[in-house]
């Protein structure tokens, strides 16, 4: 199955109550071939309207994170762990989260990226449970034969100013991180 085919039944899913309120289903956008998948959380108002990931503010400071690393959003793949909008953008329901896993493990599968960079907490609960974005994040770790990078969500520097830094810092380890992981083969990484 190609991404597209796969997006085209993502698009067309009624698994969850989310389906009810959506406007669009936010499959993901990006390099089907890309080495590095931006994995978020759900899609804002924007993202529901235009059925892209990532277009409104938060967005706009993961395209200039991009951008810092010499990266443009045509050479990654931007997805999240939930396709659809929650109601007043609140958090994603666990069953929500559930009912999606099987969406976002396939596209992994096909595009096959060599880092998986978890854009805040709720995604790195999707696959690294059990650890703390505060401390966890800027160090790799291999999980399942994948490697993930935990990084803050671009919308949490939006109301905390100081964790931006931190956001730029850990941004600027990717490229060191994928020579790393190219080096020394798919699943061989320095963690932490």
């Amino acid at each position: 199955m190609t991404l597209k085919e796969l997006n085209e039944k993502i698009s067309q899913c009624q698994k969850c109550e989310l389906c009810k309120t959506r406007t669009n289903v936010v499959c993901g956008s990006g390099n089907n071939q890309a080495e590095i998948m931006f994995v978020g959380e759900a899609p804002g108002k924007k993202e529901d309207e235009a059925g892209l990931p990532f277009i409104g503010s938060a967005g706009k400071i993961l395209d200039e994170m991009l951008e810092s690393i010499k990266l443009k959003r045509e050479d990654v793949y931007i997805a999240n762990i939930v396709k659809c909008r929650p109601p007043e953008n609140r958090d994603p329901k666990p069953e929500e989260v559930i009912m999606c896993r099987d969406w976002l493990n396939r596209q992994i599968e096909i595009i096959k990226p060599k880092l998986i960079v978890l854009l805040g907490r709720h995604s790195m609960d999707r696959f690294l449970p059990g650890q703390k974005i505060s401390i966890d994040h800027g160090k790799p770790k291999r999980y399942n034969g994948k490697i993930y990078y935990p990084v803050y969500h671009p919308a949490a520097t939006l109301y905390r100013r100081s964790l931006l830094k931190d956001l730029q810092n850990d941004f600027q380890r990717i490229p060191t991180i994928i020579e790393e992981i190219k080096k020394a083969g798919k699943d061989e990484i320095t963690e932490g």
